[in-house]
């Protein structure tokens, strides 16, 4: 039986005067979710370009313990923690993958 890969999308807001601090942690979250979980495809964090503190985060994951292990991940709590009071919205969105390629 083949593992269903889970995707989301999440569409975060976050306080202006806190976004250079946001970017940060969550690129260190990003690098340290990629290179210390097996679990986890890919992490695309992005922002709108004429709303920079709009963020969209494409996350890939081998299947759903993979996400729940995420979730559980001392870098990821202390991203959650950290980043807390600097999130004004989450919206976390479950997404059918259509077609999704990378290079090695």
């Amino acid at each position: 039986m083949s593992r269903k890969p889970i995707v989301r999308m999440a569409e975060l807001e976050i306080a202006p005067e806190t976004l250079e601090t946001y970017s940060a942690l969550l690129a260190e979250e990003i690098e340290a979710s990629v290179a210390l979980e097996d679990g986890v495809l890919s992490l695309c964090a992005v922002s709108i370009r004429d709303h920079p503190n709009r963020i969209r985060i494409l996350e890939v994951y081998t299947d759903q313990a993979a996400y729940e292990a995420h979730l559980q991940a001392p870098h990821f709590l202390k991203y959650k923690n950290q980043t807390a009071g600097m999130v004004t919205s989450l919206a976390l969105i479950e997404v059918d993958p259509i077609a999704m390629r990378a290079k090695p």
